[in-house]
């Protein structure tokens, strides 16, 4: 048996959202004998959010200290849009507890100063008792893609009551972290390890083209482009996204990789 057979895969959820976007995955990959762990980041579901400075960096940390309380050296790590951001940001700090690598809904470049802009007077908005409610009414909805919210109304009303519910200050120091985040295209040039890049064909805030820019940066990056889907993949095609990190795991089973950069 490989030594990577039983490498834990750890999932980072999205923003807003918590780990329990992964419930899916989290039952698919277990059935079939893997040790998952879905975790909530700081702010988010059980995790406190503490008094540091927005920070990837924090999160990225946070992450190895929680693997290093279980007992995990190395891990298959999969992130969606914010947890896909984290990832990279773990890539940077402890390149080497990586064996494999899923981005889902992610792109690898820094915003630009307007985007950055952006998310900076989202994070005020939504300190603002007298926006909030307005802000997450607004753009939530565009998590999901078009095919989503036109037939699973359901899948709409979960991602808004899970948007409603997250703790505003928490929101808003993510979005300063992400907003302040540096580019990781060289960084994923320096992950030789099997890696998968999945976005959805109608999301609406990461493109196929950015997508396409961090699978290409990768050595080992494997493009998915998911039809009828938006920015939640897992939510919205709980089982080919289950099948995709499935078969990652197995490639990382197949042929271990190691990291150019030092821990």
């Amino acid at each position: 048996m490989s030594a990577l057979d039983g490498t834990p895969i750890v999932l980072l959820h999205a923003l807003p959202l918590d780990s329990s976007m992964w419930r899916a995955q989290t039952r698919a990959l277990a059935a079939r004998g893997h040790t998952v762990l879905a975790l909530d980041q700081r702010g988010f579901g059980q995790e406190p959010l503490g008094s540091a400075p927005p920070s990837l960096e924090v999160v990225a940390d946070d992450l190895a200290a929680a693997l290093d309380r279980r007992g995990i050296g190395h891990v298959v790590l999969v992130g969606c849009s914010m947890g896909g951001y984290t990832s990279m940001a773990f890539l940077r700090r402890h390149p080497r507890r990586v064996r494999a690598l899923a981005l889902l809904s992610t792109r690898a470049t820094a915003d630009s100063s307007e985007a950055a802009a952006r998310r900076r007077l989202f994070a005020h908005g939504i300190r603002d008792t007298a926006t909030r409610g307005g802000l997450v009414e607004a753009t939530t909805p565009a998590l999901l893609g078009a095919t989503s919210r036109d037939r699973h109304p359901a899948r709409l009303a979960e991602v808004l009551a899970s948007a409603r519910a997250a703790d505003p200050e928490a929101v808003a120091w993510a979005q300063e972290a992400i907003a302040a985040r540096p580019d990781s295209l060289d960084t994923l040039r320096a992950t030789d390890v099997p890696a998968l890049v999945v976005v959805g064909d109608e999301d609406e805030l990461v493109f196929v083209a950015e997508a396409e820019a961090a699978a290409n940066a990768l050595p080992h990056g494997r493009l998915v482009v998911l039809p009828g889907v938006g920015h939640l993949p897992p939510l919205e095609a709980p089982d080919p996204v289950s099948e995709l990190l499935t078969a990652l795991h197995d490639d990382a089973t197949a042929v271990p990789g190691t990291i150019s950069e030092g821990r």
